[in-house]
């Protein structure tokens, strides 16, 4: 793993809250594009780039392009646990979480630090993602605006128990007291486990529609790998922190869902080899927190 150190360009006024970590792999006009939007912010926020190992010059290309960029690079893909890293070296109180084909717009940064500043007990805001040219509204933006967890009064925005992690700023001391996102998951779904952690611990998360990101998605991707990824990652999530009962109806629910036979057959061998770890890491979250992620069905 290489280190970079940033080097600060004269009349740079980085906000003094919020750094920006770029999790990229293999997609050098993407993550130079994200860089360009993240650094015409009018926050200016620190940048960190963690490159999973990509063999397409990304990081030369980020160094002589965003000289003010830390770049942290490791030697193989990690997947999203490698985003840990650039956690872990932020300076500010909060960090940004960016794919390397979303950005954040001008504005939300600052809005997001404040809110944060604000509501100390709040660990994760998750903001609308527009998606495309079009700026239709991403899914997932849809299902958390809905949200049918009551409101609380400390937490400025729509309560609810997971995220988007390109998509959202975190407390930075919050997100590695609950230890990041884990390694064994490559990659899909790796929130859950954060998200139900933080919960857990005492931590709130909440979205708000005032936060915009924008995503370009990259026509660089495996969707059948993520798909199994993705299945693979919910059952261990159910296993490792919901009660028996709960993590049998989950695990049946999400097979049950799965229409291509080879990703469900791929997950299911894969969940099974995990057990011998999921019976040594296993612990169970509080009632309150699994009462809660029945009422959105996530138990």
């Amino acid at each position: 793993m290489t280190h970079h150190p940033p080097l600060h360009q004269a009349g740079e006024r980085p906000d003094a809250r919020v750094t920006a970590v770029v999790l990229t792999y293999n997609r050098r006009a993407e993550v130079l594009r994200t860089l360009d939007r993240l650094s015409s912010l009018p926050e200016r926020p620190p940048l960190i780039v963690v490159d999973n190992g990509s063999t397409d010059g990304t990081p030369s290309a980020v160094a002589s392009e965003f000289p003010q960029a830390c770049t942290i690079r490791f030697d193989r893909n990690l997947g999203a646990a490698a985003r840990n890293a650039g956690i872990a070296a932020a300076s500010t109180p909060y960090v940004a979480l960016c794919d390397d084909d979303t950005w954040w717009h001008p504005g939300s940064l600052a809005r997001a630090g404040a809110l944060l500043d604000g509501a100390p007990r709040l660990a994760v805001l998750t903001g609308t993602v527009l998606v495309g040219s079009r700026e239709q509204i991403d899914p997932t933006s849809r299902s958390m605006a809905q949200s049918p967890l009551p409101p609380r009064d400390d937490v400025p925005g729509l309560p609810i128990l997971g995220f988007l992690a390109g998509a959202s700023v975190v407390r930075r001391t919050a997100f590695l007291q609950v230890g990041g996102f884990e390694p064994r998951f490559f990659i899909g779904g790796e929130e859950t486990l954060v998200a139900w952690d933080l919960a857990a611990t005492g931590w709130e998360m909440a979205y708000r529609s005032d936060l915009v990101v924008h995503h370009c998605p990259s026509t660089l991707r495996e969707p059948g790998g993520r798909r199994s990824c993705l299945l693979r990652n919910a059952v261990w999530s159910a296993w490792l922190r919901l009660t028996v009962p709960s993590a049998v109806r989950r695990t049946l629910r999400l097979m049950g869902r799965e229409s291509d036979m080879s990703s469900r057959s791929w997950a299911l061998r894969e969940a099974l080899a995990g057990l011998p770890w999921i019976l040594r890491r296993r612990h169970v979250i509080p009632p309150t927190v699994e009462a809660e992620l029945q009422r959105l069905g996530l138990a």
